[in-house]
């Protein structure tokens, strides 16, 4: 018993391994009851159901980082909640990427939420090892953080300048191409596996993915590109590991049980990239800041002004696409069906042979 709680008192990056530990417990404990529970079956997560998973884990996200408030002091708790909301603001981007991803592969809504789901376990992994490793760079070469800034300024500034037609589309990644050629894949989807048994050209039987796989890889790469941006500018706010693996991942694990909520009305939010892109100026810019003029920005108010920059970026891209809004009201009170979940039609997408299995 004695070596048990020695265990659980001994520190790890910083922290007792118990707070990691209750950590961990609370987001597999999310993470079970969501899959064994709510979703044992495959169905078709509507607006409402999404938005009341997402505000369990917006709240539960919340009352954590009340008690880091009170566990590790008014700083680190500020840090978590800007860490939070910053982490929020940069995966909204990515449910845009999602969508497309779905619309690619012909994935039904039905089992979108076990490819998110699962998803979610690779980004836990996934985020970690970044964190774990940049957290560990920065603590021992501290001007590392300056290269994370000069990255986040560089960025924003790139977000700012790159015109909608010059973002790369799924299709043409390398990435893709590559699973395409050395993964045997069936032509249509099975059910919600990702591997099903079939018989090869050479009559032997064995294992191939299903398109559903594909989407999966898919969304974990678009995950681990997005973190590229998202880890830097949370460890260019604070380098205690603790908050910044914990407000990302609580951050992710709720955006992600909101898509659903937010799929219909993704193009809404076109014009957050402007806002994103500033935040990220703000972050990086700051650290140069603290560096070179000797002067700290109080985490209530680096909070404040990214809370204020997010506000802004959702109220003028909502402006900007209220026509669009409208016409599509228009169009369902006539009847007619316009709203898209990913590339509309005439964006040339070309998905796999893959259709759907019905």
């Amino acid at each position: 018993m004695d070596t048990l709680l020695d265990f659980f008192t001994q520190t790890a990056l910083g922290h007792p391994v118990w707070m990691w530990g209750a950590f961990l417990g609370i987001v597999l404990t999310l993470l079970v009851f969501d899959l064994g529970v709510l979703n044992r079956k495959d169905h078709e997560i509507g607006v409402r159901e999404s938005l009341r998973l997402t505000a369990v884990y917006v709240v539960i996200a919340l009352l954590f980082g009340v008690w880091v408030w009170n566990s590790l002091g008014s700083d680190p708790g500020m840090d978590y909640f800007t860490a939070y909301l910053i982490e929020l603001s940069l995966s909204i981007d990515n449910l845009f990427v999602i969508s497309m991803i779905f619309a690619y592969y012909g994935v039904p809504r039905q089992y979108q939420h076990r490819v998110l789901f699962w998803g979610i376990i690779g980004v836990i992994l996934m985020r970690g090892l970044l964190i774990g490793v940049g957290s560990a760079v920065v603590h021992r070469f501290e001007w590392v953080l300056l290269i994370f800034a000069a990255f986040l300024v560089f960025t924003g500034l790139k977000m700012l300048l790159t015109k909608d037609e010059d973002e790369g589309r799924i299709e043409d990644s390398a990435f893709l191409k590559f699973l395409q050629r050395h993964l045997r894949v069936t032509p249509f989807l099975h059910g919600h596996k990702f591997f099903v048994r079939e018989k090869g050209m050479d009559s032997l039987t064995g294992w191939v993915a299903t398109p559903l796989f594909l989407a999966l890889v898919t969304v974990e790469v678009a995950d681990l590109i997005f973190a590229v941006d998202s880890v830097p500018a949370v460890l260019a706010i604070t380098n205690n590991t603790f908050v910044v693996y914990t407000s990302n991942i609580f951050a992710v694990v709720g955006l992600r049980a909101m898509y659903f909520a937010v799929a219909a009305i993704i193009h809404r939010f076109h014009y957050m990239k402007y806002a994103l892109a500033v935040i990220l100026m703000f972050i990086g810019t700051k650290a140069f800041i603290a560096e070179f003029a000797g002067f700290k920005l109080p985490p209530v108010l680096s909070l404040g002004i990214t809370l204020t920059l997010l506000a802004s970026g959702i109220i003028f891209s909502m402006i900007k696409t209220r026509k669009e809004a409208e016409a599509v009201v228009h169009a369902a009170l006539k009847g007619e069906s316009v709203v898209h979940i990913g590339p509309k039609p005439g964006d040339d997408v070309k998905g796999p042979t893959a259709a759907q299995d019905t």
